[in-house]
């Protein structure tokens, strides 16, 4: 029974529960409960105002997320709970495709490519149009295809807008060609699932009135991090009833990088007429010092919508601040600290280590390990993206989807059948001048490539009356992939073993938690498409989790630890002269403080080695912004200096105007900010700048080689 009263909720969580109607823009700070607010005002719909369930449509970003959504609407609902809506963007939009996609002349049983697809595809490109991959590296076409995607801009658009720039006119190419290999496979990857859900709904009004009658009520979490295609297709679906309920915050949008746009939050008062603005302030989660230290620290961004932080959990601990020799003294105090803390009662998964950049990890890894505490790192190596299964799934995509030609070259030979490189280009060959798949060629032919498409023909005919996990055993044992790793009899061998058993498993449990009409293939490999690597995050697990600041966004630990506070490294150099990227990496630095529940250690090193290059960094401007009262040991006065005069604002530093042709000689002042460029270590920023006699030691900050401390008169270096 639904308590009507919501006794449990905090004044503004009960506005932002009975607030229903027109648009609402609820600004959730971290901890703050907006997942309660979300499942209460579900219930507020439902149990009520007589909403039915299936009217509802809660978007979270992460299965983790979607998921306990689920969990927790059933248990105050019950079976009305199951009956909402609620999912990610992605999975939403799979189901919107696999409904309507042969619209926008594509097959309903398409295939989702990973990112090791999508570079072969490129590829491919690269090879027909000829194209030098040393000038247009096939991870950089990618990067720039996503954020066209991200942008709702198709081939012919980037053709249109760029048509006198060289370099997007030949990206344009290859996007182009791209695109209509994915259609020839019959297969998406992952942001044309937004892109083209939105494309559907454009250009067929009667699939989009269907989903606006649908969806009475549209709520978005983690509205922030939203791109300009998930800002279109949320525009869409509400614009039926406008009943549209936004959640997020605006100090946690990290994702800019990924094509995220903070100003869909900014501005969703302007977009919405007569939209309600609620704040959720009050904190479930941290203590009163680590909240008065990410106030302190997010205050000083402009692009905000403003909040305080509050609690009445007490002050709590202060903050600990380390400044250690070097990255080998840091990892050791971190080591250290963990060690002393499991001695008072606590438990290894309470700790978290977070850093800006991965490759911080491996001295951290080393320290760990050198004194026996057990970790592990969120955001390596999936157990999907591992060679034996890949290989094993490409066998299942393939017989899900026989136009695939993509995971069809991936096993065609694997294991090995005597099917040489030039029988797969023939193949191919053909395949693209009879503008049919790879596999329809081989049920033409005789020999090896005939009985590779007769093995799969039965395959796909088991598939049809076979539960996925049964299928999966069967495919290891029909290709002989099961019989290679145990003829190969070797430790490793035995392990991908293990892992293919594992994704049995994997599949079992799909089948046991989903009804048994939605157990489909379809379903099983939508799954794993979607995974992230915060939904492989278990939190029972009894390890030291160590991860990136921007991979900890969402999850929440006991004590944590931020590494690396330091300027150039976070926040990093090339952030430095640019306003909206300080003000990013600022609020990289408030999602990492709001991680904290009770305790947190900041750290920093007077010297560190990254990238085979040793660097001599000050502490972070962040450091700076945290009220010295909140620290258990306050900064020295000299360590406050260094902070203080290692960096410029952005908003000077812009107004520096010199004369770009002019080189340095004798009787230049040299300050704090400038841009110089060296013949050797090419560009960089003055970060100190001390007069000796009649002249300067410099510390310069390179954007390839690190810091480096020179004297300017035999540095010839260029102002710019």
């Amino acid at each position: 029974m639904v308590d009507t009263t919501f006794s449990n909720l905090n004044d503004k969580q009960r506005e932002a529960v009975f607030k229903t109607d027109g648009p609402v823009l609820i600004l959730a700070g971290a901890g703050s409960g907006k997942t309660t607010v979300l499942i209460n005002r579900v219930a507020y719909l439902i149990g009520v105002q007589n909403v039915r369930p299936y009217e509802i449509l809660a978007i979270t970003f992460t299965n983790k997320a979607a998921q306990e959504l689920k969990n927790r609407l059933t248990t105050m609902l019950g079976d009305a709970g199951n009956d909402v809506f609620a999912s990610t963007f992605h999975s939403m939009c799979v189901k919107f495709l696999r409904r309507d996609i042969d619209k926008l002349g594509y097959k309903r049983d398409f295939n989702i490519f990973d990112r090791a697809d999508q570079l072969t595809v490129v590829k491919e490109c690269i090879k027909e149009l000829n194209i030098d991959d040393k000038m247009f590296q096939p991870k950089s076409l990618i990067n720039e295809i996503s954020r066209a995607k991200d942008e709702m801009q198709f081939p012919k658009d980037m053709k249109n807008d760029f048509a006198t720039d060289y370099r997007l006119n030949i990206i344009a190419d290859v996007y182009e060609l791209y695109q209509k290999k994915l259609k020839t496979y019959n297969a998406l990857d992952f942001d044309d699932i937004i892109m083209l859900t939105v494309k559907l709904f454009e250009e067929n009004d009667d699939v989009l009135s269907y989903y606006q009658r649908r969806f009475k009520y549209v709520m978005v979490d983690e509205y922030q991090d939203t791109n300009h295609a998930q800002y279109r297709l949320v525009t869409l679906l509400a614009a039926g009833h406008k009943n549209i309920c936004v959640v997020g915050d605006d100090d946690q949008s990290i994702y800019k990088f990924r094509g995220a746009n903070i100003e869909n939050i900014l501005s969703f008062e302007k977009q919405y007429e007569n939209c309600a603005v609620i704040k959720l302030e009050q904190n479930y989660r941290s203590t009163g010092n680590i909240l008065d230290a990410a106030n302190g620290v997010i205050k000083n961004n402009r692009g905000r919508k403003g909040k305080t932080l509050c609690t009445d959990s007490g002050d709590g601990e202060k903050i600990s601040f380390y400044r250690a020799t070097n990255e080998h003294d840091e990892g050791y105090y971190i080591a250290e600290q963990i060690i002393n803390m499991t001695i008072d009662g606590y438990n290894y998964n309470d700790f978290a280590v977070l850093y800006r950049t991965n490759a911080q990890s491996r001295v951290i890894e080393n320290m760990l390990i050198q004194n026996a505490v057990p970790y592990r790192v969120l955001g390596g190596l999936r157990f999907f993206d591992r060679k034996e299964i890949k290989d094993v799934l490409a066998y299942v995509k393939l017989i899900n989807n026989p136009a695939d030609n993509v995971n069809f070259k991936r096993i065609i030979n694997e294991p090995k059948r005597g099917i040489g490189a030039k029988t797969v280009s023939n193949c191919e060959e053909i395949a693209n001048a009879r503008g049919i798949s790879m596999f329809d060629v081989c049920m033409t032919e005789q020999g090896k490539l005939g009985e590779f498409a007769k093995m799969m023909t039965e395959l796909q005919q088991l598939s049809k009356d076979m539960p996925v996990s049964k299928l999966i055993d069967t495919v290891i044992e029909k290709t002989g992939y099961a019989t290679m790793l145990m003829n190969e009899n070797t430790v490793e061998a035995t392990t991908r073993l293990e892992n293919i058993k594992e994704l049995i498993t994997d599949a079992m449990e799909f089948e046991k938690t989903v009804p048994k009409e939605e157990a489909t293939l379809n379903n099983y490999l939508e799954k794993i498409s979607l995974v992230a690597d915060v939904d492989n995050y278990d939190e029972s697990q009894e390890v030291v989790v160590l991860m990136t600041l921007h991979s900890a966004k969402g999850l929440e630990f006991p004590v944590v630890f931020m590494c690396g506070m330091e300027e150039g490294l976070f926040p990093s150099f090339m952030s430095i002269s640019s306003s909206d990227e300080l003000e990013e990496e600022r609020r990289l630095c408030y999602v990492g403080i709001t991680r904290a529940k009770k305790k947190l250690f900041i750290t920093c090193t007077q010297s560190r080695t990254l990238f085979g290059t040793v660097s001599y960094n000050k502490p972070s401007r962040f450091v700076d912004e945290i009220d010295d009262n909140l620290i258990d040991i306050p900064f020295k006065t000299e360590i406050k200096k260094e902070i203080t005069s290692s960096y410029i604002s952005p908003v000077k530093y812009n107004k520096i105007t010199l004369d770009s042709k002019k080189t340095v000689s004798s009787g230049v002042t040299y300050s704090v900010g400038q841009m110089v460029k060296h013949s050797k270590f090419g560009k960089g920023m003055i970060l100190k700048a001390t007069a000796v006699g009649n002249d300067w030691h410099l510390e310069i900050a390179f954007e390839t080689v690190g810091t480096k401390n020179l004297m300017a008169a035999y540095a010839k270096l260029e102002i710019l």
